[in-house]
């Protein structure tokens, strides 16, 4: 797709957006609306079309986290917006207000946002951002991910029965065309994946001074804390990391258990995964590795894992063969004795591999985090309310969960968004529709001759002098 088809598409929305202000809430909740039916009328194509990008995909699991998961915050937003969209009053300083000056706060549509989507959840991070895009009162131009072309081509076949072209549409191609929608001077844009390409998209971006939300990854923590039940952590670790296969911006990364606490994490995790997965390849709850590149990336960081002297279990309750079959099914591998120095505690792993590290007392285990980049998600598993106030007040991440992991971003009113490295900004819930919002000011003067009152007029006197005095305390 040309750039100029890209211009056209925006220039074409940018009309219509300003020609309808203001947008009324019933235009925005029946965009809404149509956006749900859009999944909840094509659930089976999308699950079909998710499970064949993905080489295999479970279809319960795409239900769960990438159709229910986008109908709840658009019906979420339908609920709340008559409550998001009043306006704001502000008090104004004294004594304006004695004199009938009034403020607030309006919150109104920016115009056309820009949708970068991922493929680890081609579906719901398109359609989720879309409920606060929607709902804010704007259009919307979508980039898919090349790596799930299905699913980018199912969007692209079914948009235009629910929206016309001056609404929604959405953008395939490979890097060029994802460049160039970048380079667009949008309103505001969205950007969902790795941080390397995030630094990209806001150099793109910057040239228009196009504001940006970057929800990016990182290498998200896991402590398990003093006390803590080590049978319910290493179980809901486990469930939270094999979940599309590891795929996951918010899965966990590392885990750092106490040393006394290591074996015992170890075999939770094993009778974990082996409980909800008794075998893998032909099992249909368990997702493939998306694509060739990611399969032999995992199989990169756990070969360099192993040449530096890590240990590594492989999780494969039915002892089946893997290195016979080309389904891209990896299992879970649980990787002790890690290093700084290897890959595996470098780079976001984004697959069913799980380093196990040593702390030596919660400082310890905070320094160990502290000396990363600060991470997308953050997860602590322990009763002692004194070390869990102190890894919330001595760490920095995008979000937490406490005694679990990933759920936080499934709170619709908790902003999801990142720190640093691992993002700018945040959307979701009332959040959501203050980002894609613009938060104008309004002051409406008093009737009365304020300017003089407050010897704001030349000639400068007593008044004046007053004011100063008054404003300075």
């Amino acid at each position: 797709m040309a750039m100029v088809d890209l211009a056209a598409m925006l220039a074409v929305q940018r009309e219509a957006f300003m020609a309808e202000l203001p947008v009324p809430l019933d235009t925005r909740k029946d965009r809404l609306k149509r956006a749900a039916a859009l999944l909840s009328d094509n659930t089976e194509l999308f699950c079909d079309a998710l499970s064949e990008d993905f080489g295999h995909r479970s279809r319960e699991q795409s239900l769960l986290t990438d159709i229910a998961s986008s109908v709840a915050p658009i019906r979420h937003a339908i609920k709340s917006l008559d409550g998001w969209a009043k306006r704001d009053k502000r008090p104004v300083q004294f004594p304006l207000g004695l004199l009938g000056a009034k403020a607030w706060v309006e919150y109104q549509p920016k115009g056309v946002i820009g949708v970068i989507a991922p493929w680890n959840f081609p579906v719901q991070l398109v359609m989720a951002p879309l409920a606060g895009v929607f709902a804010a009162g704007n259009r919307a131009m979508v980039k898919t991910s090349e790596y799930t072309p299905r699913v980018a081509a199912l969007f692209e076949e079914l948009v235009g029965k629910y929206f016309a072209a001056d609404e929604l549409v959405f953008v395939t191609g490979g890097p060029e065309v994802g460049q160039a929608f970048a380079e667009l001077p949008f309103d505001h844009l969205l950007f969902t994946g790795a941080t390397a390409v995030g630094k990209h998209i806001l150099h793109a971006a910057a040239d228009n001074l196009v504001p940006v939300t970057l929800e990016l990854g990182g290498k998200s923590p896991v402590i398990v804390g003093k006390g803590a039940d080590i049978r319910q952590a290493s179980e809901r670790v486990a469930l939270g990391k094999m979940l599309n296969a590891g795929q996951i911006c918010l899965a966990p990364d590392y885990m750092l258990v106490e040393a006394g606490d290591e074996a015992a994490v170890v075999d939770g995790l094993r009778g974990a995964a082996s409980a909800m997965y008794p075998t893998l390849l032909a099992n249909p709850d368990y997702t493939a590795i998306v694509n060739d590149r990611h399969f032999e990336r995992l199989t990169g960081l756990i070969e360099d894992a192993r040449a530096k002297g890590a240990r590594v279990e492989v999780v494969n309750p039915a002892n089946e063969d893997f290195g016979a079959s080309n389904a891209r099914k990896m299992p879970l591998h649980i990787i002790t004795d890690v290093t700084d120095d290897m890959r595996v505690m470098q780079e976001e792993i984004f697959g069913p591999l799980l380093p196990v590290r040593r702390y030596a007392g919660i400082e310890d285990a905070i320094q160990q985090i502290n000396r990363r980049d600060r991470p997308l998600g953050l997860y602590y598993f322990g009763p002692d309310a004194g070390e869990r106030r102190r890894v919330l007040d001595r760490t920095i991440a995008g979000g937490v969960t406490l005694d679990d992991v990933i759920f936080h971003i499934s709170m619709e009113e908790l902003p999801f968004g990142g720190v640093g490295p691992s993002g700018m900004g945040s959307y979701h819930g009332r959040d959501g529709f203050r980002t894609f919002s613009h938060a104008k000011a309004v002051f409406k003067q008093a009737r009365f001759d304020v300017a003089k009152l407050a010897g704001l007029k030349p000639p400068y006197g007593k008044a004046t002098l007053a004011s100063v005095k008054r404003q300075m305390g």
